[in-house]
């Protein structure tokens, strides 16, 4: 008898395929001696939709809310029908004795092999495989370990009831805000606490008033000194007048210094990459979305295989791991990290618990190099990026602590209190890594104004009087919160406590031990929905919602608003998961919940209206036309959410303004597309082209990247001019 191996995507088919043996091409199937693979495309089962139930629910209506089925139906995808019909055929061959989930290793993958077997009806034996990489060496010990399928069925439970609950409360809750409103509205759990917290940042802004504050800092040979509050221990201060007298009472006067302090301090690597913190620093460091992250890494992971299971919320590995840390270690060290990583090969690995800890290791550990050979001229540039931050972070986080002196001098001077800060570097440690740059804290953007500079400090003693060469009066102004970017919405994702109003301490302590809104799997596409739904919009690298989303924000009920509620079910889907609660009782919540909703909405006073309604005529139902911005792109889309209509205006280029060197945008007018800058300048696309070919820009970035690795690759060989040549015939 054979095993049937059902893999979630055609990649990881191929490579559990080849690993297995299982080499014959048989349409939608690799088939083997011992083993049978095939492959989801994704999800190829899902719940129904709601006219799947009962004909009435086709019409958008009401009086037909809420939908509560009995039981809830699976549906074949219609666009991935035919893969499911092979998977299913492989599934009753009389030959094939046991199933192998080969999904996903977690509560998503589970999903979509355990629907597939429902769906189709197959109850043969199963197996899991559970793993965190898809290098040759992992898919064989993860077969010499194949755990019982059944070991996973509350992992399936808690899947199947967080499906249900967002069907339930997202179907029913955006069909009475679309109905009761006439307008295109959505919510969910997760989407509309997002919304609310950029709305609550956005609020803070408005509000905010700036505060004009003073600061005094003078100098003496060799150091500049900063004026410090001896009450608040702040370096500044509101008061102008109070500044100013400072100032007049220093011209005349010496500085005393009243003590020196040195410590010795280290710091040690940050932690490893998590999918959320490597989005958040990527989005950072080179403006990638969270969704181009992801894939970037998903190509990593499944394609190149350098890089271990993208999906995590983990930033740390089990001791399992250590073993492997040297061959891993070998396999990247290749060009740029060759030295880096030989000065590790050639020591014993050090580990400790800021890394290597089981406890906090959840269904997949931080991600991390593989053990596959690594083929660098092969990944994209924006592939070498993001493998690069891992890398760098492994390595970082295996090299010894980055040791310093911390240098503090305090001084008097027409009594009041001055201060400086130095810092003498020991050794580098972890801190080779980057070459020096500090990559500890991308996020951080504490204001200098709150903190002393370090500068370099000469020898000196308690009681030295140094005599004064300058005084200043600094100003500045409170700034108020930045606006999100993509990392920081990422962040507050991750950790929404300060915009909960309960402040409970059961409900952080769930946020904390939940992840927050959403998962490390789902928040990328959050953010793209919104974006796609119109609800907010990029502004430089900003984000700003729309007068739709706090429309929407004013209409939906309250709880939904709250980050709270996912709180609350997320906690309930771990306790699914690990036995402790029953699916069935928290689904009968949910649908108390869902009915609760539904007649907040339908009682509700408030009204929408459509700010941003055009004068043009959508072609296919007549009505008015909405201007939308979208992400990159600006549209006309039909008012009307049954028509759908769409068009593109102009769409965000990376073509340059030859004037002011800003960013163009691109029209289609008429019969050929014109680019248009802020500052005025338009130029047509055939203009461009000519313009751009006679300045030589027809070299892209492929072509210069292959001339630098040729001229690296002929750096590396030996000298082969041609009067080498002739000598190297001559035979002695």
């Amino acid at each position: 008898m054979k095993s049937l191996v059902i893999a979630e995507k055609l990649s990881v088919a191929r490579d559990i395929a080849r690993v297995l043996g299982a080499n014959q091409k048989n349409g939608g199937i690799l088939e083997g001696k011992n083993y049978v693979v095939t492959w989801a495309l994704g999800h190829l089962v899902t719940l129904a939709d709601p006219e799947e139930y009962d004909r009435k629910y086709e019409k958008w209506e009401m009086a037909t809310l809420p939908m509560l089925p009995k039981e809830m139906k699976l549906v074949v995808i219609r666009q991935t029908g035919r893969q499911f019909s092979v998977v299913k055929t492989q599934l009753f061959r009389k030959d094939i004795g046991e199933i192998i989930i080969a999904t996903d290793a977690g509560r998503e993958g589970e999903l979509v092999a355990r629907w597939i077997l429902e769906k189709a009806g197959c109850h043969k034996p199963i197996k899991r495989l559970w793993i965190s990489s898809v290098t040759d060496k992992a898919i064989k010990e993860g077969f010499a370990n194949l755990k019982d399928g059944h070991d996973y069925d509350n992992l399936y439970r808690a899947a199947v009831a967080r499906a249900e609950a967002d069907w339930l409360v997202g179907m029913n809750g955006t069909r009475a805000l679309t109905c009761k409103y006439n307008a295109q509205l959505s919510c969910g759990r997760v989407q509309t606490p997002t919304l609310a917290m950029i709305a609550k940042r956005e609020e803070e802004i408005r509000k905010f008033v700036p505060k004009e504050y003073y600061g005094i800092s003078l100098e003496t040979q060799d150091v500049k000194w900063t004026w410090r509050d001896e009450k608040t221990k702040s370096f500044r201060t509101f008061s102008r007048e109070r500044a100013e007298q400072i100032k007049g009472r220093l011209e005349n006067d010496a500085l005393e210094i009243t003590s020196v302090e040195k410590k010795a301090k280290k710091t040690m690597a940050p932690g490893l990459y998590d999918l959320t913190t490597l989005q958040r620093e990527a989005n950072l460091k080179y403006g990638f979305s969270a969704k181009e992250t992801l894939n970037i890494m998903q190509r990593l992971y499944e394609n190149h295989k350098v890089l271990t299971y993208p999906r995590t919320d983990s930033r740390y590995i089990g001791k399992d791991i250590v073993p492997t840390i040297k061959e891993r270690l070998k396999a990247c060290g290749i060009g740029p990290y060759r030295k880096l990583a030989g000065a590790l090969m050639n020591k014993p690995v050090q580990v400790n618990g800021s890394f290597v800890d089981d406890k906090r290791v959840s269904d997949h550990h931080a991600i991390i190099p593989t053990e596959q050979f690594v083929q660098l001229d092969h990944m994209t540039n924006e592939e070498r990026k993001i493998y690069d931050m891992v890398v760098r972070r492994f390595l970082a986080v295996l090299y010894p602590a980055s040791q310093y002196e911390q240098v503090t001098m305090e001084a008097k001077a027409a009594g009041e209190t001055f201060a400086a800060s130095g810092k003498v570097i020991k050794s580098m440690g972890w801190k080779e890594v980057y070459e020096g740059g500090a990559d500890d804290d991308l996020e951080d953007e504490a204001d200098d104004e709150k903190k002393l500079k370090d500068q370099r400090l000469p020898e000196m003693k308690t009681g030295t009087r140094l005599k004064i060469l300058k005084t200043s009066l600094n100003t500045g102004k409170t700034k108020p919160p930045a606006r999100f970017t993509e990392a920081t919405l990422l962040a507050a994702m991750e950790n929404p406590v300060k915009f909960m109003e309960t402040r409970d301490k059961e409900a952080v302590k769930t946020l904390g031990e939940t992840g927050g809104l959403g998962t490390v799997a789902t928040r990328a596409d959050i953010i793209e929905k919104l974006f796609h739904s119109f609800m907010m919009e990029k502004k430089g690298n900003e984000i700003h919602i729309t007068s739709k989303a706090k429309q929407l924000l004013e209409l939906v009920p309250e709880d939904l608003k709250k980050p709270e509620l996912t709180a609350d079910w997320e906690m309930k889907l771990s306790q699914i998961a690990k036995g402790r609660i029953r699916q069935g009782d928290f689904l009968h919540q949910i649908r108390d919940y869902t009915c609760e909703i539904v007649d907040e909405i339908k009682t509700g006073e408030g009204t929408f209206r459509h700010d941003n309604l055009t004068n043009k005529v959508c072609p296919q139902c007549g009505k008015k036309l909405l201007a939308v911005n979208g992400k990159n792109s600006k549209m006309l889309v039909c008012q009307d959410r049954e028509c759908g209509y769409r068009e593109t205006i102009s769409r965000t280029t990376n073509a340059r303004c030859p004037k002011c060197h800003k960013r163009m945008e691109m029209y289609v007018k008429g019969k050929e597309e014109t680019f248009v800058c802020q500052c005025g300048y338009k130029e047509k696309l055939s203009a461009f082209q000519a313009r751009r070919q006679k300045e030589g820009a027809g070299v892209g970035k492929r072509d210069v990247q292959n001339y630098l690795r040729r001229q690296q690759k002929e750096a590396n060989e030996p000298v082969n001019n041609a009067f080498a040549q002739a000598l190297s015939g001559i035979k002695l």
